[in-house]
C-alpha cells in the first residue's frame, strides 16, 4: 500500500511538472485580418515552423469578425493570457496606432500582410503590395495591348495593402490606355462582394475588365461573370491563389493572378519573433521591412504551383 501511495504521488508530481513545463513555454500569436481560406498556407508555414520550434507554442489566430475593434480585442486578450510576441494583418492601420502601440509596449510586435508603419511595431515581413499592383498592371497591359476600362474590388478599401496594391496597378497601367475607374469595397463581406460585381454589370455596361485585389474577390468576379454569361468577355485580373481563380486561369476564363506567399509569413514569422525573444536581431534590417516576392501566375505555370500548393498544405 505504501508503494502505490508512492508511485501516485510520483506520477501526480510528474504531471504537474509537466504541466509547469509547458506553461513555460514561450508562446507566439499570428493574428490574421478576417477568416479566409487564404490564410490556410500562412497556417501551414506556422504549423511547420512549430515542429521546428519544439520550445514554443506557436497560436493562429482568427478575430470572431473582420474588424478593427474585434482584432484589438483579440490582441489584448492574448497579451493578457501571457503570449510573448504577436504577428498582425491589420485590418485598419490608421485607426488602430493606438491600440498597436499600447500592445507594443508590453511585448514585441511585428506586422505582415497589412503593414501599420506608423505604429511602434518592430518589423514588417510580408508582400511589397506596391510592387504587387505593378505586376497585376502588367497582366493588364498584356491582355489588354488595345487598352481597356476596369473596375476594381476589395475588401477594406482603408487597408494599407489594398490602397497599395491599388496604387501599384494604376501607375504601371498608366500612359497605357487603360485606366481603372473605381474600386468597390465590401469589408469583408462575401455576399456584398458577390453584389458588388453584378451591380457593375448591370450599371457599367463600358467596363471591360476587373481586377480582383484581395483573395475572395476573384472567386466572387467568376461566379457574377458565369451567371451573366459573361465570362472571357470581360477580362479579370486577380490577387493570390483560390483554387477558384486557378481554375478559371487554366481554362483561360482570367488572364492571371499574383500570388503572395502566405506559407513564408507564418513560417519565417514564428522564427524571426522567436530569434526575437532569444536575443538576434539580425533578421530586421534597418528599415523595418522583410520583403517576401511575389509572383505572376498564368496559363504557362499555373499547374506546378498548384501541385505546391498542395504539398505545402498536406505538409
Amino acid at each position: 500500500m505504501k508503494l502505490r501511495k508512492t508511485l501516485c504521488v510520483a506520477a501526480i508530481a510528474t504531471l504537474a511538472a509537466t504541466a509547469a513545463h509547458s506553461q513555460e513555454k514561450p508562446q507566439l500569436a499570428f493574428v490574421v485580418n478576417a477568416a479566409s481560406d487564404f490564410w490556410k498556407l500562412a497556417e501551414a508555414g506556422v504549423n511547420a515552423a512549430q515542429a521546428e520550434l519544439p520550445g514554443y507554442e506557436l497560436q493562429f489566430r482568427y478575430p470572431a469578425q473582420g474588424t478593427a475593434a474585434l482584432q484589438n480585442a483579440l490582441m489584448d486578450d492574448l497579451v493578457a493570457a501571457g503570449t510573448d510576441a504577436i504577428m498582425i494583418s491589420s485590418v485598419d492601420p490608421k485607426t488602430s496606432t493606438d491600440a498597436f502601440n499600447r500592445v507594443a509596449a508590453q511585448v514585441p510586435l511585428f506586422t505582415t500582410d497589412s503593414d501599420a508603419p506608423e505604429s511602434d511595431r518592430i518589423a514588417y515581413l510580408g508582400s511589397s503590395n506596391t510592387l504587387a499592383g505593378n505586376q497585376a498592371g502588367e497582366i493588364a497591359i498584356k491582355a489588354l495591348p488595345d487598352g481597356g476600362t476596369c473596375m476594381g474590388f476589395v475588401g477594406f478599401l482603408g487597408a494599407d495593402n489594398a490602397k497599395e496594391r491599388i496604387a501599384g496597378f494604376r501607375e504601371t497601367v498608366k500612359d497605357k490606355g487603360i485606366e481603372l475607374v473605381d474600386v468597390r469595397g465590401d469589408d469583408v463581406d462575401f455576399a456584398k462582394a458577390r453584389s458588388n460585381v453584378d451591380d457593375v454589370l448591370a450599371a457599367n455596361p463600358e467596363i471591360d475588365c476587373m481586377v480582383g485585389f484581395y483573395s475572395y474577390n476573384p472567386p466572387k468576379i467568376y461566379e457574377a461573370l458565369q451567371a451573366a454569361g459573361k465570362l472571357r468577355e470581360i477580362t479579370v485580373i486577380a490577387f493570390d491563389e483560390d483554387p477558384i481563380t486557378l481554375g478559371a486561369i487554366r481554362e483561360g476564363s482570367f488572364a492571371g493572378t499574383v500570388v503572395q506567399d502566405p506559407y513564408q509569413w507564418g513560417y519565417q514569422g514564428m522564427h524571426l519573433m522567436a530569434d526575437f525573444l532569444e536575443g538576434d536581431k539580425s533578421g530586421i534590417p534597418a528599415d523595418g521591412l522583410i520583403i517576401v516576392p511575389t509572383k505572376i501566375i498564368d496559363a504557362e505555370n499555373v499547374d506546378p504551383f498548384e501541385q505546391q500548393l498542395k504539398e505545402r498544405i498536406k505538409g
